[in-house]
């Protein structure tokens, strides 16, 4: 039980650090963010988006009007969100139309940041260290491996996969994340799946709308 209880924690912190990564998105040029190495950028955004959330009040209080517009103007640049998406919505993907898609991202998008804001107030001495790096400069995808330590806990273990993009604001893009063996896309692509199965893509739009406004409650 007590795992799993970490792993609900850690798992908050980790897609609110994701989620919030937008300070370290303002100082890179799109250049620099296509040379950078892609363990290199984890570390720099990481340790930024700590810093960025100790300093700042409103975000640590869980400010939803504040980290959307953080996260619309910084963090895209740094996460291929339409890859998340699709992937966390599985074969079904392929049949939406461009506007369920749209509102498939819009929505997915805020249950990531509504569920996982009120997370922040527990940010407090953590650190996060880069394990050893295995990749080569042909790669295409690779997985960066980090631990978080502090926050009164043991040190947890943080991966994020990335992949190479094209183009002058082009780089490293993450696209999943893996708190303590639970990539995040898979978890939402089962529940997701359930609702597909059983009222379609609208279904799940809708029921992803209804969460969202529950969320948003208080």
């Amino acid at each position: 039980m007590n795992q799993i209880l970490q792993r609900r924690t850690v798992g908050r912190l980790a897609l609110a650090g994701l989620l919030l990564m937008s300070a370290a998105a303002g100082f890179v040029r799109p250049a620099q963010a296509a040379d950078e190495a892609p363990d290199a950028l984890v570390k720099r955004l990481s340790s930024d988006v700590l810093d960025t959330i100790k300093a700042d009040k409103s975000i640590k209080a869980g400010d939803i009007g504040k980290i959307m517009v953080l996260v619309d103007t910084k963090i895209m640049p740094n996460v291929n969100f339409l890859r998340m998406t699709s992937s966390a919505v599985g074969p079904a993907w392929r049949q939406a139309t461009p506007e369920q898609q749209k509102r498939l991202e819009e929505e997915f998008k805020t249950l990531l940041v509504r569920t996982y804001a009120g997370a922040l107030d527990q940010v407090s001495d953590q650190t996060v260290s880069v394990r050893p790096f295995r990749g080569s400069p042909d790669d295409k995808e690779v997985l960066v491996r980090t631990e978080v330590r502090g926050g009164g806990g043991d040190p947890v273990q943080l991966d994020y996969r990335l992949e190479k993009t094209p183009g002058e604001a082009g780089g490293w893009k993450i696209y999943n994340i893996n708190v303590l063996g639970v990539w995040l896309v898979d978890t939402y692509r089962t529940q997701f799946a359930q609702q597909i199965n059983s009222k379609g893509i609208d279904g799940l739009i809708a029921a992803l709308a209804a969460r969202n406004k529950s969320n948003g409650k208080g």
